[in-house]
């Protein structure tokens, strides 16, 4: 990381603002990247993570904010892709203030990025970002907590995937190991077992979590976090931190499916991408079957009714079906097709709009 290039990197991934900002008051430290707003504002949330370094936060936000393009291209959005990360310690840098100065920021971007609730953050923080703000998403009383309806786009995911790959997506006749529990892994292990899956294993880090997961649901199997990607499962699902496969992890997976909530689960879309294609396993792109969240927050800033939200989730089942048939047609990796996808939509509105015409 210590050669890396930001300016490189937005020219090669064609991105168009990177924003470093710092508030003396809170001591708030942050990185805003907006990659593209061709298809409307840019649209992503806000963690905060700890980070080992400034590069590293940068590269991150440069990732998620380049696959939220994708996610709101490829569900059909008119929004661009954007995210925020902050560096600190969740658990010691959050209060009113330090969220009213992220507002502030958001704020001075003038509509260009809409932020939202991400790993580290809550409604109940996108609260204090809104009163210095109305480019926010996910409030309580809206739209509220993005994470179930991720679950649940997750798991029309996962039934479609089922179905292409082995022609059946009854849940009750497959194995699932999820890794991570916290938010969209906890929902999306309560749909699984509410289907009767034969049988659900997860990993998880947080002790919290480990004991919820216990208490509710003791038929669903704890195992190592060092241990979930080689579990013999028809189903690896993904719903911690992105690059978990990778030249370490991929050799290790027994699954025929990986499909979950987690974003930019894969280390280098380049390498990583055709070599889960080679060991014969079908990949759900993360962009397209964790875009639920994203759809619900969609529907939040066109003030339209939740039932839209719901039945635009389901659309995740049959695009995923499209995608698995490009990458199959054109012979590439998953991921390289919902790309294409995306990339198709994202053209084709860009030269619908070449000449001028008022809306109203």
């Amino acid at each position: 990381m210590n050669d890396f290039k930001v300016f490189e990197y937005m020219e090669k991934h064609k991105y168009e603002q990177v924003v470093y900002f710092y508030d003396r008051t809170t001591g708030l430290k942050g990185i805003t990247v907006i990659h593209n707003t061709t298809l409307g504002p840019a649209l992503g949330g806000t963690r905060i993570w700890n980070y080992e370094s400034e590069d590293a936060a940068v590269m991150d936000c440069l990732r998620l904010a380049r696959g939220m393009t994708y996610k709101a291209a490829a569900a059909g959005l008119n929004l661009g892709g954007g995210k925020t990360v902050l560096i600190g310690d969740a658990t010691k840098v959050k209060s009113e203030a330090y969220f009213r100065a992220l507002g502030r920021y958001v704020q001075s971007l003038n509509g260009r990025y809409i932020t939202a609730e991400d790993v580290n953050t809550s409604t109940k923080d996108m609260g204090y970002v809104h009163m210095e703000t109305d480019f926010v998403v996910g409030l309580e009383g809206k739209s509220g907590n993005p994470s179930p309806v991720t679950a649940l786009g997750a798991l029309y995911g996962i039934k479609a995937s089922l179905k292409y790959r082995f022609g059946d997506e009854d849940i009750s006749k497959y194995t699932f190991a999820v890794q991570g529990a916290g938010q969209t892994g906890y929902y999306l292990i309560n749909h699984l077992v509410e289907l009767g899956a034969k049988k659900v294993y997860f990993s998880e880090i947080n002790p919290k979590y480990i004991e919820r997961m216990k208490q509710e649901h003791p038929e669903v199997e704890f195992v190592n976090p060092d241990q979930v990607y080689s579990m013999d499962v028809d189903v690896f699902v993904p719903c911690a931190l992105g690059g978990v496969l990778n030249n370490q992890t991929i050799p290790q997976i027994k699954a025929k499916i990986i499909a979950g909530t987690a974003n930019n689960v894969l280390l280098d879309e380049d390498i990583h991408g055709p070599m889960i294609k080679e060991r014969g396993i079908l990949y759900a792109p993360d962009f397209v079957i964790n875009a639920g969240g994203l759809i619900n927050v969609y529907v939040e800033l066109n003030n339209w009714p939740q039932e839209k939200a719901m039945a635009d989730v389901k659309l995740i089942y049959d695009r995923l079906l499209q995608i698995f048939e490009i990458a199959k047609t054109q012979d590439i990796h998953t991921q390289q097709a919902a790309k294409v996808f995306a990339k198709n939509r994202i053209e084709t509105i860009k030269n619908l709009h070449d000449n001028y015409i008022p809306k109203r």
